[in-house]
């Protein structure tokens, strides 16, 4: 079985207040992008453990870390399934704040239960993703959402960037999620992003910000300064996604992007 496990960018990223779980309640908007992983897997008779491939993108996590085999390892807590290999081709960038790991969880627990047809309920899938990755739960169903709590939360928004010209930059740089929540500065706010997001994309530029921003361009300028291309180059709204390091621009039509911002593209198209 095959599937494609989409991106997400950010519009916006809202730290709220950290939780006496150790974990932090967000508000933010999670939008699909047209940037996929591919992720196949077939069952194999015998015994052994699961095994999971994976090429495309060079990583560092070992399979047996990866999210994918988490979610996995979940699923036969609760359900008997034959040994399965799995074939994971990367093309997002991990660690860049594209959420690529926690589409590939979601996707590899929906496929193996529509594979075997398990009788799984929709609040205990969503558990189970959440139990994977705090932006599990979206990727289930990615459509445009905003996302509270741990970013499972999930409200559905009417899609306004349609017909929009995106350029995904990514700097190259792993930005530990754990170390950008250390350095955030929590803070309430009166106005949440849905009702920010209802306002003209123009406008986006001066009411919506990514917190995790202040961190990660003191530390890492260079992500700043190709934020600042990007506008240079017409953009009506350009951000950094999650908690780093790509960056996006979002355009009425295609830009003529400088060589630098070319290099460093994962993706172009409409939205």
């Amino acid at each position: 079985m095959i599937s494609f496990p989409r991106a997400k960018i950010n519009i916006g990223l809202k730290v709220v207040e950290k939780r006496s779980d150790g974990y932090h309640n967000i508000d933010t908007i999670f939008y699909p992008v047209p940037l996929s992983d591919a992720l196949e897997f077939v069952t194999t008779d015998g015994p052994g453990e699961d095994e999971l491939v994976i090429t495309g993108i060079n990583i560092t996590t070992k399979p047996g870390q990866n999210l994918i085999m988490k979610a996995v390892k979940l699923l036969r807590e609760s359900y008997s399934f034959p040994r399965l290999k799995i074939h994971l081709h990367k093309v997002i960038p991990p660690g860049a704040g594209l959420g690529g790991g926690s589409s590939d969880a979601a996707c590899i627990l929906k496929s193996v239960i529509k594979r075997f047809r398990f009788p799984v309920k929709d609040d205990e899938l969503k558990d189970l993703a959440l139990k994977t990755g705090s932006d599990c739960p979206f990727f289930l169903n990615p459509v445009p959402s905003v996302a509270e709590g741990r970013g499972e939360i999930l409200k559905e928004i009417k899609p306004r960037l349609e017909g929009y010209y995106l350029v995904l930059i990514n700097p190259g740089i792993h930005i530990s999620t754990r170390e950008a929540y250390h350095n955030c500065h929590p803070s309430l706010s009166k106005i949440g992003l849905g009702e920010l997001y209802s306002h003209k994309i123009s406008e986006w530029k001066k009411i919506i910000a990514n917190d995790f921003e202040d961190f990660v361009f003191k530390v890492y300028p260079e992500v700043s300064e190709l934020k600042k291309a990007l506008y240079k180059k017409g953009a009506v709204y350009c951000s950094m996604t999650g908690s780093g390091s790509a960056v996006y621009g979002i355009y009425e039509q295609k830009p003529e992007l400088t060589a630098r911002l070319k290099e460093k593209m994962i993706f172009e198209g409409i939205l």
